[in-house]
């Protein structure tokens, strides 16, 4: 490859070229063989790059990149497209000239958009980071469920996994093993249920430490679909779809080796990058879009930018700075929601640009995640959005931040191991089904479901029985008002005491607490419940909610902050419905309280064990 070695925007791309090519072809300023190069005058050589093939033959321009590509790099799809398909040919030879005739302009743009190493990247510090960091919210995710796992699904629980397990058996037959595909077939025991959980919680932490990553990965998955196949409710939240979606992904962008170490593990594929951006390109943009397309016809919030007035009172589990938020200024809160709006709907496209517009939309994402945590309990949500964001840095600029062995590592690293025919196949069909089926859920997310081909229709049914291609799209409507569900307790009907929650709003006076990354799944399901009604069927696990109280179940009251009655379970239970509010400064240095309160009605009517024998 013959190349003008004055040209900074030339020497540039051919630094580029040279790695990713190796020693497969040499490359060598004209300047040095003009006169070994009789047929071609020095216009024509600082015009045009110029590539001599092992028969002779000199090719230049576009076709020149195209074949030392093909041949050094084994990227044979622009090659073939130049040669074979109608109009690319002089399509790609009228942009080289372009170029070529403007390269002042484009070395400038090339460092714009590159910075001053052009190189391709690599992402093996970044893999190092995704890989923990997703060993890290699986723990979580597995640890938080297992303290609550008895109280939701347990055999005394609230709503029993071997019940529904044997529901789906009675009503489907064998294809019931299909159709819920989980672990907990072989053993529905409360012992098999905090198995799954240790066991997950377990070796999420040998993938933090490393050991068979790939292989550990393919487990969680397996583990936490399996509980999120038995959890019902409790488990319907997307950060779950999420979660599994973002492991499903992990287990082809991690090395399969048992130890594997960064100065010798093969690179990872770079379709398993694209994958991962893609996901959270349809998290973020999807979670934008849906909010001006669904929004409240009557009452417009997000056209009129003023959700977040109603938003940091009337979410799932606020915290103490959620207050200090919903005090703020009108101005302030519409500026945020125009930024919100800019970072989930514009910045995602610079996901697929070059390496500074991509560290631009990284350092935007990952200051709305925080945002989010400094405002609101959300889980372990927004570390794994956080930890998709990873995706978006290369080794380029990560090596300036990670400790100096890690950075060795790279640099010092063996020569990079081709990835085998067999795992290229696999990601090639594992990329197609995801945007194939991806594809369609976003068209679903804007069209609805009852407008998609019938075909289309079966494909999200198969899909959604495995939760890992999934639709994503929060806060669609926003909550106006926030009506909180108080549970009370009686043996005489005639003095009732409270059961007070961990987490959700009750005492006026209890200052909101950060529980994130836990997910208390009864408190977030209670919030969902006030918005209803009982006798709704997504609600119906509140009335078995309200029985296990009469029966005075240890394993839900676990889930309580308290017993209003330690000696034995009360006669009579009922819920009855307030709405809450933020207080204002004054009123809180006042009363010491952060909430207000007033009744509106009785959410359901006063029931006994009898109720439920009727």
């Amino acid at each position: 490859m013959i190349y003008d070695g004055d040209c900074d925007f030339c020497s540039r791309w051919i630094a580029r070229w040279h790695a990713m090519t190796g020693d497969r072809i040499e490359y060598a300023p004209y300047q040095l063989l003009a006169d070994a190069l009789p047929h071609l005058t020095c216009e024509q050589l600082a015009k045009s790059i110029h590539l001599i093939v092992p028969n002779g033959d000199t090719l230049n321009g576009a076709h020149a990149v195209f074949r030392a590509l093909s041949m050094g790099a084994q990227k044979h799809w622009p090659l073939r497209l130049y040669q074979h398909v109608p109009g690319i040919a002089q399509a790609s030879e009228l942009a080289y000239r372009l170029v070529a005739s403007h390269r002042k302009g484009m070395s400038v743009a090339t460092r714009l958009l590159w910075g001053s190493d052009i190189t391709p990247p690599s992402y093996l510090i970044t893999r190092w980071m995704f890989i923990r960091m997703i060993g890290m919210i699986y723990f979580v995710a597995f640890a938080s469920l297992g303290v609550q796992i008895m109280g939701l699904i347990g055999s005394n629980g609230i709503l029993p996994a071997a019940h529904y397990l044997e529901t789906m058996r009675q009503r489907m037959g064998s294809s019931a093993y299909l159709h819920v595909p989980t672990l907990a077939w072989l053993d529905c025991s409360d012992e098999a249920l905090l198995l799954m959980c240790g066991a997950g919680a377990f070796l999420s932490l040998l993938v933090v430490l490393r050991f068979a990553p790939a292989l550990l990965l393919v487990i969680l998955w397996a583990l936490y679909l399996s509980l999120y196949q038995v959890g019902q409710t409790f488990l319907s939240f997307q950060w779950d779809l999420l979660l599994l979606e973002s492991g499903f992904l992990a287990i082809f962008f991690a090395p399969w080796k048992l130890r594997p170490r960064l100065s010798s593990e093969p690179p990872p594929s770079a379709l398993s990058v694209w994958l991962i951006r893609w996901l959270l390109f349809r998290l973020m943009f999807c979670s934008g879009v849906v909010k001006l397309l669904h929004d409240d016809p009557a009452n417009p919030s997000w056209h009129h930018l003023t959700a977040l007035t109603y938003h940091y009172e009337t979410q799932c589990i606020p915290h103490a700075l959620s207050w200090y938020a919903h005090n703020l200024p009108l101005w302030f809160h519409k500026f945020s929601i125009l930024s919100m709006f800019a970072i989930e709907i514009i910045v995602p496209f610079l996901f697929f640009l070059p390496r500074r517009p991509r560290l631009f939309a990284f350092g935007l994402q990952v200051l709305l995640q925080l945002a989010i945590i400094m405002t609101g309990n959300y889980n372990f949500f927004n570390l794994l959005t956080i930890a998709l964001c990873l995706s978006l840095v290369d080794d380029t600029v990560l090596a300036r931040i990670v400790p100096k062995n890690l950075a060795d590592a790279i640099r010092l690293r063996e020569p990079r191991a081709r990835p085998g025919a067999l795992q290229k196949w696999i990601m090639r069909i594992v990329t197609i089904l995801i945007v194939t089926v991806s594809g369609i859920w976003m068209v679903e997310t804007f069209h609805g479901f009852r407008n998609l081909p019938p075909v289309a229709q079966d494909v999200l049914r198969v899909s959604v029985r495995f939760a890992s291609i999934n639709s994503y799209g929060l806060f669609r409507r926003m909550t106006t008002t926030r009506p909180e569900i108080i549970v009370e307790g009686s043996s005489d009907k005639k003095t009732w005491l409270a059961y007070e929650f961990k987490w959700k709003p009750g005492d006026l006076k209890r200052r909101p607490a950060f529980v994130a990354p836990h997910q208390p799944r009864l408190d977030w399901q209670m919030w969902f419940a006030a918005l209803g009604d009982y006798r709704q069927p997504r609600n119906q696990w509140f009335i078995s909610f309200l029985k296990r109280l009469l029966e005075g179940s240890p394993e839900v009251l676990e889930l309580l902050q308290d017993n209003p009655f330690p000696e034995k379970p009360p006669q009579f239970v009922r819920a009855v419905l307030f709405d809450y509010r933020f207080t204002d400064f004054a009123t809180r240095q006042e009363k010491g309280t952060w909430w207000m309160r007033r009744r509106l009605r009785q959410y359901t009517p006063v029931l006994s064990l009898k109720s439920f024998d009727r």
